[in-house]
């Protein structure tokens, strides 16, 4: 994969400009880095996510921890194929796995019957919070597809993480005994 930096400040981003992976220097508000930084953004909530999930006495966290690391480091690597042009990492095997992760969250939960709002735990919030953000990535990443080509398995792969995200949230709400903070039409 690219280059390593062994010093963090090179100053050669002063003039607002950054190097990709391949070594070409490009805008810092180009919408490529504005995509890289939203991804990166996601694999920072998820860090988070895990950890609070991984401070919890939810029977799950193991297994459900283990897998959100694994798509963490799928995340970065997709971050790695924007930061590099043309580099693929993310395949159609990665979308399966979370779809089937996805239909195994899902059989133990109650049909959806209103929306949810984010809350119940701290870890729940944070979920939706790392959801909400896969989501965002999720429309950097088209917007850049509009312009340039891009790896159309991590556009997926994307799109179902966002959605186990949500189920996930769903999971961890019954796990913990909590009831979902269901939306509430106004009754003025």
């Amino acid at each position: 994969m690219g280059k390593r930096l062994t010093k963090i400040y090179t100053r050669t981003g002063d003039k607002g400009e950054t190097g990709l992976g391949d070594g070409s220097r490009i805008a810092k508000n180009s919408l490529r880095v504005t995509t890289m930084g939203d991804i990166d953004e996601l694999n920072a909530h998820l860090g988070l996510t895990i950890e609070q999930l991984l401070c919890t006495d939810i029977a799950e966290k193991a297994a459900w921890s283990h897998f959100l690391r694994y798509c963490q480091h799928r995340i970065f690597d997709l971050g790695g194929e924007i930061s590099i042009p043309g580099f693929e990492l993310i395949t159609a095997r990665h979308v399966e796995l979370i779809e089937e992760a996805l239909d195994a969250l899902n059989e133990d939960l109650n049909p959806l019957e209103n929306f949810i709002l984010p809350g119940g735990s701290v870890l729940v919030a944070q979920c939706h919070v790392a959801r909400s953000t896969c989501r965002r990535a999720e429309r950097s990443l088209i917007a850049l597809a509009a312009s340039e080509p891009i790896n159309a398995a991590g556009l997926q792969f994307l799109n179902r993480f966002s959605d186990y995200l949500f189920v996930l949230a769903r999971a961890m709400t019954k796990a913990a005994g909590h009831d979902e903070v269901l939306w509430q039409k106004d009754p003025v």
